[in-house]
């Protein structure tokens, strides 16, 4: 197969992830019904949102964890039928083999990179590694290294920093056998204990947090009686979204990013502590494809940044977006609900004025 055939193939069980700390990727497999990822992905979260090509948002349990193979299983959504795609052998794996991986990274929807197989058993604390020379980047942790026959062959599961390309994902047969551990107890939250592999249970865990067998300290993932809250920018932030109307377990997209839409508008919002701004960013619709509306949408657009208070339109290569900024010290709850109130009821009247008066196109999205 060729690399476009493979992707094509995957994009419907490709599966986007994120908490309130981290963005990953994840893929369904038909087979286990079952949706795999890194364990570093999912961290001490028992519920993570999950976004996928023929579904939107939504939240999903997890329920196994690995940490020592750095696995992670979480429920599909019921309501949605996706791809089928088949795991491989790897002991039919050998060195400069052809490989592609699949994931997100830094947001970026369905990337893939091809590269080979540099060493198939590389082996780190104990543990079997593919090691490839295909960019393996933040946001593919968790996603599927691919075959050219179609394949699952591994996780993609980390890299070295300062290396050239040195990637590394952990091989299929690990993942097959953590599928059939858990197979028998599906729909049960479970940890497998790094010390001696015994899958610890609701029903078989001692004192709470120790596994039966060993007695190392494990964590089950069960949601805690008290949500972890953010705390500082972050926490007014989300305490803003909850005043308008959004769900805030939806809107994470990793540590300190947040996205929701209004009417067919896509905003997202981000605070960097190192800049100390809350940005929200409302991505409209596109340039009309009628060149002879471009000139009066600029003027259009300047008219009304002329007119427009603590809001800015702009261009951002083919997109049209509607922006705020507010510096972290001076916003608080009351005054950031007024900007992003105006930010979302803006940004559906705009969106709907610019593609009636001026044919602007609609979003793209993957």
């Amino acid at each position: 197969m060729t690399t476009q055939q493979i992707i094509e193939l995957f994009r419907p069980a490709i599966i986007q992830i994120a908490t309130q700390t981290s963005t990953g990727t994840g893929f369904y497999v038909k087979e286990f019904n079952l949706i795999a990822t890194n364990e570093h992905v999912v961290g001490q979260n028992a519920e993570v949102t999950i976004a996928g090509r023929l579904f939107e948002k939504r939240l999903a349990r997890v329920w196994y964890t690995d940490k020592k193979h750095d696995l992670a299983f979480l429920q599909p959504p019921e309501d949605v039928a996706l791809a089928e795609v088949k795991l491989g052998e790897y002991t039919s794996l050998h060195d400069g083999e052809v490989v592609v991986a699949i994931g997100h990274p830094y947001g970026l929807n369905y990337t893939a990179t091809q590269g080979v197989i540099s060493k198939v058993d590389r082996v780190r604390d104990g543990v079997k590694y593919i090691q490839i020379d295909a960019a393996i980047n933040p946001g593919n942790s968790g996603g599927p290294l691919v075959n050219k026959q179609g394949e699952i062959i591994g996780v993609n599961s980390f890299i070295i920093r300062g290396g050239d390309n040195l990637g590394f994902a952990l091989p299929v047969s690990y993942l097959r056998e953590a599928f059939e551990l858990y197979n028998s107890h599906y729909g049960q939250a479970s940890t497998r204990c790094p010390s001696c592999n015994y899958l610890v249970l609701p029903s078989n865990i001692d004192a709470t947090k120790y596994c039966p067998f060993c007695g190392s300290e494990v964590k089950l993932p069960i949601p805690p009686e008290k949500e972890r809250k953010p705390v500082g920018v972050p926490k007014t932030v989300e305490e803003i979204l909850t005043e308008l109307g959004k769900d805030v377990k939806l809107a994470r997209d990793g540590n300190n990013n947040w996205s929701v839409k209004e009417g067919a508008a896509k905003i997202k919002i981000n605070y960097n502590p190192e800049n100390y701004f809350v940005t929200g960013d409302a991505y409209l619709c596109q340039l009309p494809t009628d060149t002879t509306q471009i000139r009066p949408l600029y003027q259009f657009l300047l008219s009304e940044n002329h007119n427009l208070d603590g809001l800015v339109l702009s261009c951002t290569k083919q997109n049209i977006v509607l922006s705020c900024l507010m510096y972290d010290m001076d916003m608080n709850k009351s005054n950031g609900t007024d900007m992003f109130r105006q930010l979302f009821q803006k940004a559906d009247y705009y969106d709907q004025l610019l593609e009636k008066q001026f044919g602007c196109q609609e979003l793209l999205e993957e």
